[in-house]
């Protein structure tokens, strides 16, 4: 009886060893399974498509290349449509029915806020979404870490900057009457503060408008010579070309969300002369820099479609992911990836990213921007990395 109980005691000590030691969810002894959630379907499903395949493209390398210390990776994308409840379903199935190790690149603010308490019930990180929002990093989270330096610094750092440079006298903003819109016009409202300057006018507008003639009208009768735009495509489109209609002709400041060829392509001749910030370059097929060529050829090869500047987002954040988990070895844990992105220092890439670095308290790589330009139809990169 003695000798039963023993060895039952035994084989339960071994089965539960057994377990513990696959209860890393989302690694295998061959796979380690990522997951996103994107807009595939709603008003950025261009944007979603983008990011996709440039996730795609970098785990083909990596998996091509033998994977991650020997494990290939496996990517399975959601589609939120851009709707935050619809993202809550899809980190459900993410989470509990595949069985992620890590949710990589998700696309929008309220879809990621809606979707993360899903994923850090279960020990999920929330790795490098694809938004600028400062909630990506704040409150301290040991499970978030971000990559976009946030909307409210890029323009806190490049208005002054613009400003000295163009001699402007009266700084104004028209904003999107949302989050996204406010931290821009914060972020100006801080920068104009150092300069003992203050907006000159404000005037917002509803997500969805497509009429900017009164917001023109408005900034033009207050003689604004610099317009902060908290805009993204269609209202940096329509706000330029009002205002060249009407002989309304200051400089123009955009964040990242306006950083994107959809504007020149969609917006012609009249766009020319707009700035924005940037945290990666565009990558045109015939840019002068050939590393950036040579990747953006080696994308319309594999996918028949040119690269945009989400598709690099998509890629960086794989390639990220690949470099720390090499870095945590072979153990791959969420607690040894966590060890290993709070040491990790990511060097400037092709792309022109600032270095980035991460830390136990520091869960944001960098907040530094540079400026482009749209000079003769394309984006041409204006500055350094801007300091505050």
């Amino acid at each position: 009886m003695k000798l039963h109980h023993l060895a039952a005691l035994a084989f339960a000590l071994g089965t539960s060893g057994a377990a513990m030691a696959q209860a890393q969810q989302g690694v295998t002894k061959d796979t380690i399974t990522l997951g996103s959630i994107q807009d595939l379907s709603g008003p950025l499903a261009g944007f979603g498509k983008q990011v996709r395949l440039g996730m795609m493209l970098r785990v083909d390398e990596a998996n091509e290349q033998g994977g991650v210390n020997g494990r290939q990776l496996e990517l399975k994308v959601e589609d939120s449509g851009y709707d935050p409840k619809r993202a809550v379903l899809a980190a459900q199935k993410l989470v509990n029915q595949d069985k992620i190790f890590m949710m990589v690149g998700h696309i929008g603010t309220a879809q990621n806020m809606a979707a993360m308490p899903v994923q850090f019930a279960k020990n999920v990180i929330n790795f490098f979404p694809v938004t600028a929002a400062r909630e990506m990093y704040e409150p301290f989270n040991r499970l978030k870490y971000a990559f976009a330096a946030t909307y409210y610094d890029q323009i806190r750092m490049a208005l002054p900057k613009l400003v000295k440079e163009k001699n402007a006298k009266k700084v104004c903003t028209i904003y999107q009457d949302d989050e996204f819109g406010l931290e821009v016009e914060r972020g100006g409202e801080a920068a104009l503060k150092t300069m003992g300057m203050e907006y000159a006018e404000k005037t917002s507008f509803k997500r969805g408008a497509t009429d900017f003639s009164s917001q023109v009208a408005k900034m033009k009768s207050a003689g604004c010579d610099f317009v902060v735009l908290g805009t993204i495509i269609r209202e940096t489109i329509g706000t330029i070309g009002e205002s060249r209609k009407t002989g309304f002709n200051p400089t123009f400041l955009g964040s990242s969300a306006a950083y994107t060829d959809l504007i020149h392509k969609l917006g012609g001749k009249a766009m020319d002369g707009l700035y924005a910030t940037m945290t990666v370059q565009n990558p045109y097929l015939d840019e002068t820099s050939q590393p950036i060529r040579f990747w953006a050829n080696k994308y319309k090869t594999k996918f028949n479609e040119d690269p945009a500047v989400f598709s690099v987002y998509g890629y960086l954040i794989i390639d990220s992911f690949i470099r720390a988990a090499q870095a945590a070895g072979k153990n791959l844990t969420t607690d040894s990836f966590i060890k290993a992105m709070d040491t990790m220092v990511y060097p400037p890439d092709i792309f022109g990213s600032a270095e980035a670095t991460f830390g136990p308290q520091k869960r944001l790589g960098s907040n530094l921007s540079r400026i482009s330009q749209i000079q003769d139809g394309k984006w041409k990169v204006v500055s350094d990395y801007v300091q505050p």
